[in-house]
């Protein structure tokens, strides 16, 4: 079983089911907040791999939702510069093991370490389905 990094946004839903999978496939947590880690530009850029740049972002960050942000006008350096400066724009959980990373549960990463004991509902925003509000802090 493999020990994983997982930052989430603490009282996330969603984030919360998805620790509870890998638990439940065996797997040591720890748990990091994403929104106080101090993050820097380049291992920031490390979880995001070869993924279009648009797919970096929390599509259920306010600033994506109000149209102030557009994730598909933005090239890779700006969009680091962006999530330093608002981490509620970084797409969830961000997930290391071992050094191997990535952003989001609909990576291979994530399958592996899941296998058949993957649910389908661990990737998407809880409260977007209920159209209800996640708290902003």
């Amino acid at each position: 079983m493999a020990t994983i990094i997982f930052y989430q946004k603490p009282g996330c839903a969603t984030n919360a089911r998805q620790i509870q999978a890998f638990n439940a496939a065996g797997h040591d947590i720890i748990a990091k907040d994403i929104l106080m880690e101090p993050w820097a530009s380049e291992e920031l850029r490390r979880f995001f791999g070869n993924t279009p740049v648009a797919s970096w972002f929390n599509q259920a960050a306010p600033r994506i939702k109000s149209g102030e942000v557009n994730p598909a006008m933005i090239d890779a350096q700006r969009a680091l510069a962006l999530m330093l400066d608002d981490p509620l724009l970084i797409r969830r959980p961000l997930i290391d093991v071992d050094g191997s990373r990535c952003a989001g549960f609909d990576h291979e990463l994530v399958l592996s370490l899941l296998g058949s004991k993957t649910p389908d509902d661990l990737d998407g925003c809880v409260h977007d389905a209920n159209e209800t509000r996640c708290p902003q802090t």
